[in-house]
């Protein structure tokens, strides 16, 4: 892997009392290391576009969190890494899009697809980025392995609007700074294949949106799931580098996720998809 290929940010060691929301952190003493991956096969992000050698935009956002929070971020765009050594990683962070083994440049080896796939089943955490339901998408009657780890495939999206997210699981790590409901100005997703073992954190309420993607039931925005023995979240949040730097849904939303992905927080993420989102498949009123 080219050096200039993966960036990193070492964060300072933060005491227990300065912790995101007083959870109470592994006693390692060690900074639990995140992988950030940002490769684009399909369309390539705003937030996760680099320019001029430098770091894109959610890579800086998510660094600074950890320096403030007791992480060690460690952004690539270079598929390479998972022909590597995946252990040393306490979490993965995906905003990706496309057949990644496809990329014009530094593709994921379908081996490190295979190898990535074991890792999150034993054991490893996994945080998905807006377009991380965009990756290694299938023909309707067909789940790639990938978003079958992820727990749901992305669809379409129409114009950006104002709508809102319904917090159905308030008790998830921070979680419970969100509020009953929130709304948003941003991309939103359309998404379906959902897994059946969903513990959903947001709901996308579709009342009153414009766009024919839009004309159904609410279905899950932002969950997670047990893959195995790993932890995965996933938020469809993330289009719009202004949500980004959003410290009142988003940074709490983001922190909570690290937190149980790096098995420092634990939660109840019994399935709960059939019952918030009882009609999330449907695809049309």
């Amino acid at each position: 892997m080219k050096r200039r290929e993966m960036l990193k940010l070492s964060a300072g060691f933060v005491c227990v009392s300065s912790f995101p929301f007083g959870w109470i952190r592994a006693a390692e003493g060690k900074k639990p290391k995140v992988l950030y991956y940002t490769q684009s096969a399909g369309f390539r992000h705003g937030p996760v576009t680099r320019k001029n050698g430098e770091l894109a935009f959610s890579e800086k956002v998510l660094m600074e969190l950890g320096q403030q929070h007791g992480y060690e971020v460690v952004c690539t765009q270079d598929g390479g890494v998972f022909d590597g050594d995946l252990d040393q990683y306490a979490a993965i962070g995906l905003y990706t899009s496309g057949n990644l083994t496809q990329a014009k440049e530094n593709p994921m080896t379908p081996k490190g697809k295979q190898r990535f796939l074991d890792w999150v089943a034993a054991g490893g955490g996994v945080i998905g980025f807006h377009s991380a339901t965009d990756t290694f998408r299938t023909p309707k009657d067909k789940v790639d392995p990938f978003i079958a780890m992820l727990g749901g495939e992305f669809i379409s999206h129409g114009a950006q609007q104002k709508a809102t997210l319904r917090v159905v699981s308030p008790k998830f790590p921070g979680a419970y700074k969100l509020g009953k409901e929130f709304s948003l100005f941003e991309e939103w997703y359309a998404l379906y294949k959902f897994a059946k073992d969903l513990h959903v954190i947001l709901v996308q309420q579709t009342e009153g949106m414009e766009g024919p993607m839009y004309q159904r039931p609410p279905f899950p925005a932002t969950w997670a799931r047990m893959h195995g023995k790993g932890r995965v979240f996933y938020t469809s949040l993330g289009h719009r580098e202004d949500i980004w730097t959003n410290k009142e849904y988003f940074h709490p939303l983001v922190l909570g996720a690290l937190a149980w992905v790096t098995k420092q927080a634990d939660a109840d993420v019994t399935p709960n998809i059939d019952q918030v989102t009882p009609h999330a498949n449907q695809l049309s009123r």
